[in-house]
């Protein structure tokens, strides 16, 4: 039997070596064949590239040494477009397009409120244009584009790994129009709008580092469902990770570091509705993480502390289940509630401790559950709770510890429902102390709970009060006073540790 061996077709790849080879990288990218690679020199090519498909480009010095530069060019040029499976890898693109100075440091130093509400990461003239094929960038620095330096558009997944962005007009990297890109381990700062943005978009970004930006470190808008996972973004202008735009921007926010931005660590707004879990967010100029204007977000198991004003801060109508965080030494509430036309939020199994003014604090327009809370204060003289007239709050199973003016102070509606009250430095004279303050006009029922170490479980000043089934010990005198109290009120049935005590005296 004779047996044949026919080799078709086969050809090893080819190294095409500019400018030894060829004199520039657009002629050699034109001389290679599918999966050939046009190794580059170090020098500066005052070129526009357009990549073929499966060509790999690489630097032979990195990136820093081998520049495409697009300062002599017309200002629409593209620094590099991408092709299907293509890979460029090392290189330094920059000055396409225009970068306009002055009206970058004009809006670093407003922080970005006079920035048009513009697509987060518009392409444009990007410095490397990827449009609709999947392919490789990685190592390579991007800077002052006239608009993102990485541009990502349409239904593609490109691995964008270890690029430098920074100091470009759009986002320093981009992605729009539903691509699902990797982008990993990169570094953006100084960029004019966010460091990361996507637009419509849902790539994986894991890893990256972004400071310094005009806008958030990460942006994620116009229905991006984007996966933001282990980043740290810090000293950007605004938030950290911003959010918004429409009920479906719906991205997964986990597990990324926050600090020093000048608003919030992870802001969302506009009626955006993320999942935050186990970040990170601290030492931002306001909150850790604040939701405003109609924002509705599930947050989960999260740290915020020693932010400037909340550890979560939430506003304007916005809708949160808020479980498991730990909110701690914030300068002022561990979770803020502003004041509202209709807001809603259910906070469960939270640690809020040591937060320099209040544990919670309850504007108007608010209906919220508290459940299986811990709130805790050392000292202070403000309540670890306040409560204001025209909210709606519930209270179940928590525990709150401390001393200052009241566990709780209250002018809107209450009701308090197997709590435990934890006084711990209680004054027999002076301050008022008292697990419960009811302020005028406020309707407090006051069932099955727990009250120890407070002058009284309830101080109601001309309030409806409705109190049984509790237990009171360790109060000087009387477990509950109410002065001037409100038709309907009713204190019967509650338990004390000492029998000589009262239960409940009435002041008209």
């Amino acid at each position: 039997m004779i047996l044949g061996v026919c080799l078709i077709g086969f050809a090893e790849a080819a190294t095409l070596r500019v400018p030894t080879d060829v004199s520039s990288i657009q002629a050699a990218i034109d001389r290679a064949a599918s999966g050939d690679t046009v190794l580059v020199h170090a020098g500066t090519y005052r070129e526009s590239i357009v990549l073929k498909p499966q060509v790999i480009l690489r630097s032979a010095a990195g990136a820093k040494a081998t520049i495409i530069d697009g300062s002599t060019l017309p200002a629409g040029a593209t620094g590099v477009k991408m092709a299907a499976g293509s890979i460029l890898d090392g290189f330094t693109v920059a000055n396409f397009g225009r970068y306009d100075d002055t009206k970058w440091r004009h809006h670093h130093a407003t922080s970005g409120d006079q920035q048009s509400h513009a697509h987060i990461g518009v392409a444009g003239n990007a410095g490397i244009l990827i449009r609709e094929v999947d392919c490789e960038v990685r190592n390579n620095i991007v800077h002052h584009i006239g608009r993102s330096g990485i541009g990502i558009e349409g239904k593609c997944s490109p691995k964008i790994i270890a690029n430098t962005c920074y100091r470009n007009m759009g986002g320093g990297i981009g992605s729009m129009k539903g691509s699902t890109a990797l982008i990993q381990n990169n570094v953006c700062y100084e960029n004019f709008y966010a460091g990361i943005g996507h637009d419509n978009a849902s790539p994986l970004v894991v890893s990256n580092l972004c400071y310094a930006n005009i806008r958030a470190g990460i942006g994620v808008s116009e229905g991006s469902c984007a996966i933001v996972r282990s980043n740290l973004c810090h000293s950007n202008r605004r938030a950290g990770i911003g959010i918004r735009t429409g009920a479906n921007t719906r991205p997964t926010i986990e597990f990324n570091h926050c600090r020093n931005n000048g608003m919030a660590g992870i802001g969302v707004e506009e009626e955006a509705n993320p999942t935050i879990r186990r970040n990170r967010c601290h030492d931002n100029r306001l909150t850790g993480i604040g939701l405003q204007e109609h924002a509705s977000a599930t947050i989960l198991e999260n740290e915020c502390h020693a932010n400037g004003q909340s550890g979560i801060g939430l506003s304007q109508d916005s809708t949160a289940t808020v479980r498991g965080n730990h909110l701690h030494h914030n300068k002022a509430s561990g979770i803020g509630f502003a004041r509202c036309k209709k807001g809603r939020a259910v906070i469960e199994n939270n640690r809020i401790l040591e937060n320099g003014k209040v544990a919670a604090g309850v504007n108007p327009g608010w209906t919220v559950v508290f459940k299986n809370n811990e709130f805790s204060r050392t000292g202070g003289m403000p309540p670890i709770i306040m409560v204001f007239g025209g909210s709606d709050v519930t209270f179940i199973d928590n525990t709150i510890r401390g001393s200052g003016v009241a566990g709780i102070r209250a002018q809107g509606s209450v009701k308090a429902s197997r709590n435990r009250f934890e006084g711990t430095k209680m004054r027999p004279i002076g301050p008022p102390n008292f697990a419960v303050w009811a302020l005028k006009g406020s309707d407090i029922e006051f069932t099955d709970n727990i009250v120890s170490g407070w002058r009284h479980a309830i101080f109601a000043d001309r309030a409806k009060v409705i109190a049984s089934g509790n237990t009171v010990s360790g109060f000087p005198k009387v477990a509950f006073r109410l002065k001037q109290p409100l038709e309907g009120s009713k204190v019967t049935n509650n338990r004390l540790d000492n029998r000589e005590l009262k239960e409940v005296q009435f002041d008209n």
